[in-house]
């Protein structure tokens, strides 16, 4: 499977970095902006305003025609959870069928509950979808930092296939066929980090931050394994390995987003710093709910996201759970 042409739309900090990892992989990469007036200005300064410490490649095209996806041999979905489906529908009078195409999104969709290569096989049925997440930074991955992911897809031959498409000496995509598994751990950590967020700004110290992210990945495993993940699948990149990333640095938005949580503020999760786990935090114990999943961690956090627990009522409601065996 050639897969020599690569389109990434969404032209935002994830998209660029994307794009200039593909470029380095030796690939012929257009980069889809939201408009024609960010496409001439991208193309003008070659430097995304919401990653200006790395410029664009100057190997990457930049196009607002969605059109041109048509001549894509794979693309990449770089936009936010909530926007997929807005994102998705246009290529589909686009794209040749049996196209990839992956999702670069860590989330669930708000109302259907559907993961995001579902949204894409409803969005645009021609499509083979896909999923790429894992602990990585839009900034590191744009600068051509060491950075290793999880790229899944049903079928084993596309993964392997997207893997050596995107893969190059600082962008390591590990293939795999647990596509539900890849999608879990990346939609649940992000509500776990804001979790770890609010542990850091309220100055809980370093051992409540490691207990809530071992107690968080435990309830993580239980989620993925009720949905049919794969033990290996959530102890590997996607799984363990963002949790582990996303809860210990300032530079996850969802930490930062959590931080600023526990000192009080009232940040807005959709501004410039998109903090995804704050829109998937309600949907996630929904669906735990309909398992009879037991999520206290995430249910503490969508309660306070929701205005129905102070972050003092959260921390005291979680420290005086019944007493149990690990």
């Amino acid at each position: 499977m050639a897969l020599d042409r690569i389109a990434v739309v969404g032209a935002g900090a994830w998209g660029t970095a994307l794009a200039n990892a593909a470029a380095r992989a030796g690939r012929a990469v257009t980069l889809v902006a939201r408009s024609g007036a960010a496409a001439e200005a991208l193309r003008a300064s070659r430097q995304s305003p919401r990653l200006p410490e790395a410029p664009l490649d100057e190997r990457v095209g930049v196009t607002a025609a969605i059109a041109d996806v048509a001549a894509a041999d794979a693309v990449l979905l770089a936009v936010p959870a909530q926007a997929l489906r807005a994102a998705a529908a246009p290529l589909a009078p686009a794209l040749k069928a049996g196209t990839p195409v992956i999702a670069c999104a860590k989330g669930i969709e708000r109302g259907s509950h559907k993961f995001m290569t579902e949204v894409i096989a409803e969005s645009a049925p021609a499509a083979v979808p896909a999923i790429l997440s894992g602990p990585s930074f839009a900034a590191d991955v744009a600068r051509g930092l060491p950075t290793a992911v999880t790229l899944a897809a049903h079928e084993r031959r596309t993964a392997e296939a997207l893997a050596r498409a995107l893969g190059s000496a600082s962008f390591r995509p590990y293939h795999a066929t647990d596509v539900r598994g890849v999608e879990i751990g990346g939609a649940a950590k992000n509500v776990l980090a804001i979790a770890a967020g609010i542990v850091a700004g309220r100055g809980l110290g370093a051992s409540a931050a490691a207990a809530l992210t071992t107690r968080g990945f435990a309830e993580l495993m239980r989620f993925g394994t009720a949905y049919g993940a794969r033990a290996e699948t959530l102890t590997g990149l996607s799984g363990l390995g963002d949790l582990i990333l996303t809860c210990s640095t300032a530079q996850s938005r969802n930490f930062s987003f959590g931080v600023a949580i526990g000192r009080g503020e009232r940040p807005d999760p959709g501004g410039a710093a998109l903090a995804e786990g704050a829109f998937t935090a309600s949907v996630l114990i929904d669906m735990a709910i309909e398992k009879q999943v037991e999520m206290p961690v995430a249910a503490a956090i969508a309660a306070v996201l929701e205005e129905k627990l102070t972050v003092d009522g959260a921390i005291e409601a979680l420290l005086t759970r019944p007493l149990r065996g690990e």
